[in-house]
């Protein structure tokens, strides 16, 4: 008979439960290490069809891991276990354990598509080097907000601009420049490595011929065309272009009951980050772009009727349909083909 387990992982312990015809048959924890658990899940269950755990900060990991020993893993969406988790009178570990293996036996969940290791390190580069640009904004603006509190008033500019207008006006107020300085050196530290991350990830863009293809969209930098091609990986993952924007987030709500039925805002589901990149990347086309294409002519059309906002959400929707068909199909932007697809 087969068995069915359900993991519980959290970054000490991991709840194994193992249920078979219908009945729990084991219990218990162990360590959350993947070899561990797959030498538990031989010994206690060596028929085992199904393993499932939810997404979390180890998902990745455990997933490819417990692949690698042989181990028939699954990982389930979170925000639907967790309708099926709630009817527990408890909150626990185990019981948590025993709803997941109770999913994975009736093989009610919606699986999640893990991604690889290789597109998990790029995205991890666009990450970090988000994240530093985000904290040398942060210092920038807080040198500014204190040197204002005395009075001195920093004028607009960044980079080496920004760094020579603090230092002119600190010139003569040693008190401050004790303390303004040393937020300056971590200002330029974090703005050097920031860059450095930003040559890498151009680099590496360079040697993929899937962001190379998307890079062709007039619009569509290192950074957006990283991330959308790890995001999606294998084209084949969508049967439709078409899918790709609700499943990024960029489709309307709709609610239905009885009498009432009407369209809310966008879902706001998936990746967060490639979402705001894409409506980033049409803005662009609307209004910097000077490439003109069939598509930025679609879109200035549809921002004279409903204007830029909603414009502008709609392009990058169509950018997300389009930038799928070229990863399918190879080929580069054509500004003269049709954007009614």
């Amino acid at each position: 008979m087969a068995e069915y387990i359900g993991l519980d992982v959290s970054m000490k312990e991991t709840a194994v439960s193992i249920r078979r015809d219908g009945k729990r048959i084991w219990r218990g924890k162990c360590a959350s290490d993947p070899t561990i658990i797959a030498e538990l899940v031989r010994k206690q269950a060596p028929a085992v069809r199904r393993v499932v755990f939810e997404t979390g900060p180890l998902s990745v990991w455990f997933y490819h891991a417990l692949c690698a020993e042989g181990v028939p893993a699954i990982c389930i969406d979170a925000r639907h276990a967790k309708a099926a988790l709630d009817m527990a009178p408890n909150k626990t570990d185990a019981n948590d354990a025993d709803g997941l293996a109770h999913l994975a036996e009736v093989g009610f969940f919606r699986e999640v598509r893990v991604k690889g290791m290789d597109s998990m390190l790029a995205r991890t580069l666009v990450a970090a080097r988000t994240r530093l640009v985000r904290i040398t904004t942060e210092l920038s603006n807080q040198i500014r907000g204190i040197m204002k509190t005395f009075g001195l008033v920093v004028p607009a500019g960044k980079g080496t601009i920004f760094e020579n207008n603090v230092r002119r006006l600190l010139a003569d107020h040693e008190g401050l420049a004790a303390i303004v300085l040393p937020m300056l050196e971590a200002w330029r530290g974090i703005r050097t490595r920031a860059a450095e991350l930003g040559r890498q990830l151009v680099a590496d863009a360079r040697q993929s011929q899937a962001c190379r293809i998307l890079m062709s969209i007039p619009g569509i930098g290192a950074i957006t065309a990283t991330s959308f091609a790890t995001a999606i990986e294998d084209p084949s993952n969508f049967k439709k272009s078409r899918s790709v924007g609700a499943w990024i987030g960029l489709t309307t709500r709709r609610y239905q009951s009885g009498e009432v039925d009407y369209d809310g805002h966008i879902s706001r589901r998936g990746d967060r980050h490639l979402r705001g990149l894409l409506y980033e990347a049409a803005s662009v086309i609307l209004t910097r772009s000077s490439a003109e294409s069939t598509l930025r002519t679609w879109g200035l059309q549809l921002r004279e009727r409903i204007g830029f906002k909603r414009a502008a959400v709609a392009m990058a929707r169509k950018l997300a349909v389009i930038m799928h068909t070229m990863l399918r199909t190879g080929e580069l932007f054509d500004p003269k083909a049709g954007a009614t697809m």
